[in-house]
């Protein structure tokens, strides 16, 4: 090997040095970056005729285990749909109170009727006394206030998820169109052999924040591309030219295509109680999340946008808020018809009607919002012992609150199915039961649905750490490795440069030999 060949492969030695210690910098100043997977220098030694010439410069390895990266994904969509879910019934739990042994009657609706159950008793023994009679209408518009609190919550927490649904959206859409450039530009450089790491690692981060927002799969073509499709094999495109349009047609990133959440792509819709949202049904007055074909029209897709906060929030528009407030309605039409039916209409609907048909169970929507105290109690609550009379008042302790089968069947029972503005929806209890046991029966549903999201994200969140560990073992950026990494490219950096330094000392003795 002659001094020229010495020199030669002690230079690939530098420039090989050098080009580990870019990779090392990337991965330290990237080492808190969510999403992104350490990279590793690709060096191999180079042989020409059975000689070595020095080492050859290869791709950047990007360190990922596809089968964990793809359980993280999945399950940080779970993640973020129960955190979305939890939040947002907490709003719900906070006006519910509470039927803990622990903290006594908090304002419960079993709580408020059963306030009103009490002073229609201290009523019936001193019926003419009027401090009495002001008390019934108090407990009786205090239990209202309760319902119309619970329903204007329901109501508010439907309208924000349907308002973050859209937001969503547009959020999912720059993502699934940065993932499309990102794998455009990958493509172009694997075709010619040239490095992609560090466009693979932005794709990477984009990737991670896409599984956060909705339930997604990944999969790499062989060419670089990025097929991302819904938890159930449905596709969304990245872009254009991946359902066969011309990539011109949209301006990328878009945060408008290819997914859209409203009728017209940008206002949001005020939601109120009788508009709710089904597929194929001409009735249904919220728009579907539909997305762009290769047709040029768009297909509704949101039955298959599952769990992330996109689900979660669909979940809680489309039936966990329309459920609630359904069987909050049923139990409003119950106590206006069982009271009613005893002979104290004390409550009636918005127009002052103090019976409800409950046989079309979809005509009861909203109902609750407007329950009130009958304007002929509360504006004379002598009225509910006329002369001393309390032969009404038993009545209503005895039927209103009973719990005998002809107290709590027929048009008495509450309806529990055919609810909601859909007609689809149902309490998921029964009806034939007492007033004070149909209250019961509410929160204690509401409450279940409530802790199952909590319990749900307390251990989902144990799992996704016990994933997250896993990938970072494989993916993460380990700070000291990378540090002692450094040490040994600089003993090799002080040893080539020494070898560089005495084939030139040699040179420099050759020529003046010569000479």
């Amino acid at each position: 090997m002659d001094l020229g060949s010495a020199l030669s492969i002690a230079s690939s030695g530098l420039n090989g040095i050098e080009y580990q210690y870019s990779v090392i910098s990337q991965n330290v100043a990237n080492a808190s970056t969510a999403g992104y997977a350490s990279e590793s220098a690709s060096v191999t030694s180079a042989v020409a005729g059975n000689q070595g010439t020095g080492v050859r410069i290869g791709q950047t390895v990007v360190n990922v285990s596809p089968y964990l990266q793809s359980s993280l994904y999945t399950q940080n969509a779970k993640v973020s749909a129960l955190t979305a879910s939890s939040n947002s019934l907490a709003a719900v739990e906070s006006v519910q109170g509470s039927t803990s042994s622990d903290s006594g009657s908090t304002k419960t609706l079993s709580d408020q009727l059963g306030n009103v159950q009490s002073a229609l008793t201290s009523l019936a023994s001193t019926p003419l006394e009027s401090s009495a009679q002001t008390a019934v209408i108090t407990a009786a518009t205090s239990l209202t206030d309760t319902i119309h609190t619970l329903s204007s919550t329901y109501t508010q927490q439907r309208q924000t998820a349907e308002d973050t649904i859209v937001s969503t959206v547009s959020t999912i859409n720059q993502n699934l169109t940065q993932i499309g450039q990102l794998s455009k530009q990958i493509m172009g450089l694997k075709a010619v052999g040239a490095d992609t790491s560090s466009l693979e690692n932005s794709r990477l981060e984009v990737m991670n924040d896409l599984s956060s927002e909705v339930g997604v799969k990944f999969t790499e073509t062989s060419k670089g591309d990025m097929i991302v499709t819904t938890e159930d094999g449905t596709k969304l495109p990245t872009r254009p030219d991946q359902i066969n349009l011309n990539d011109n047609t949209v301006t990328l990133p878009s945060n408008t295509w290819p997914l859209s959440a409203t009728d017209n792509g940008t206002a949001n819709t005020t939601l109120t109680d009788s508009m709710y949202y089904k597929a194929g049904d001409s009735n249904s007055a919220i728009a579907g999340v539909t997305v762009a074909n290769a047709k040029g029209t768009t297909t509704d897709i949101t039955s298959h946008l599952t769990s992330g906060t996109l689900g979660a929030n669909i979940t809680l528009r489309d039936t966990t808020y329309p459920t609630m407030q359904a069987q909050l309605d049923s139990f409003s039409a119950t106590l206006i018809n069982r009271f009613s039916n005893a002979g104290m209409s004390l409550f009636s609907d918005s127009s002052e009607n103090t019976t409800v048909d409950t046989t079309q169970g979809s005509t009861l929507t909203g109902l609750s919002a407007g329950l009130q105290v009958t304007s002929s109690y509360s504006d004379d609550a002598s009225t509910l012992a006329p002369s001393g009379s309390i032969t009404t008042i038993s009545n209503v302790l005895d039927k209103t609150f009973g719990t005998d089968s002809s107290d709590v069947s027929g048009t008495l029972e509450a309806p529990s199915s055919g609810l909601g503005a859909s007609g689809t929806l149902s309490t998921g209890y029964v009806g034939n039961q007492g007033l004070v046991a149909l209250a019961t029966a509410l929160t204690s549903d509401q409450g279940a649905t409530i802790s199952t999201a909590s319990t749900n994200l307390t251990y989902a969140s144990t799992v996704q750490t016990t994933i997250s560990a896993k990938v970072t073992n494989v993916s993460g950026v380990d700070v000291n490795t990378e540090m002692s990494k450094i040490v040994a490219l600089q003993n090799a950096y002080t040893a080539n440069a020494k070898i560089i330094s005495s084939v030139q000392t040699m040179f420099s003795a050759l020529l003046d030999a010569i000479n």
